[in-house]
């Protein structure tokens, strides 16, 4: 069974920390990663930067951005990964766009995340359709969970279609807008949170986007199984040191 999987049958509500790859500096990622498993993170989303991130907001562009400079690629990520098995044993997934894994090769791409120990990927600009026929079966022959993103303006249609062609989480978007930019959860995207929650999916969700302490990772997990933050982590890499990342990860947790 996938780690991803496996960690989703826990009974508990999980945290999942997203960060760009080479940020703040190149070599950086290795640490950072086994920095969030020792504070108890459940699972970790390694950004793939990006020249033109369509989703993201300025905290993670600008980090990509710096990530780019740094000088990452996806050759260079694969390689500071490739003896991340030997250290960590939590779920591990790549975000990224389309582009650079289709340059690299998808097969290629996948198969190089099977060998390292990558569980699943987050590929926001890759057409539902396009994936369930034309790389479903490449990402299934690797053992790769695909995880789809919904939003409040996504059709329960489409939505039932992503939950029957998933075989891991369903990433619940908590709103129409670009990451970083929310403050809170008004009613609206609480009811969208039970809306989704009624449907009883297959697939537990978890939710992204406007979580940043407590009060949203507790708001975002009442209908949901976890909830992923992003901007406020990168936001606290910025200005902290490696082993202070327990401190970040209790102010969410606890």
């Amino acid at each position: 069974m996938n780690r991803i999987q496996q960690k989703l049958k826990e009974d508990k509500k999980l945290l999942s920390i997203y960060f760009s790859a080479g940020f703040p500096n190149l070599n950086d990622t290795v640490a950072i990663i086994k920095n969030l498993e020792k504070s108890g993170v459940d699972m970790i989303e390694i950004g793939l930067p990006f020249s033109d991130p369509l989703a993201d907001g300025p905290t993670i562009q600008a980090s990509s951005t710096q990530a780019l400079k740094n000088g990452m690629t996806t050759e260079v990520l694969f390689n500071q990964l490739k003896d991340i098995r030997k250290t960590v044993s939590i779920p591990l997934i790549i975000m990224g766009y389309f582009n650079p894994i289709l340059q690299y090769g998808v097969e290629a791409f996948c198969k190089k995340c099977k060998t390292i120990g990558i569980d699943g990927l987050i590929i926001p600009d890759l057409p539902i359709d396009v994936y369930n026929n034309e790389y479903k079966t490449i990402f299934e022959t690797y053992g790769l969970i695909n995880v789809f993103l919904i939003t409040p303006q996504t059709s329960v249609e489409r939505i039932k279609f992503i939950d029957s062609i998933s075989n891991g989480f369903i990433y619940m978007v908590s709103s129409a807008s670009v990451t970083g930019s929310s403050s809170g959860f008004g009613d609206a995207q609480i009811n969208y949170f039970k809306r989704i929650a009624d449907m009883t999916l297959k697939n537990p969700q978890i939710v992204g986007f406007g979580i940043s302490n407590n009060e949203t990772f507790t708001q975002a997990t009442q209908y949901a199984k976890g909830a992923i933050i992003g901007s406020a982590f990168i936001k606290f890499l910025s200005n902290n040191t490696f082993n202070k990342i327990d401190e970040f990860s209790n102010s969410i947790l606890n």
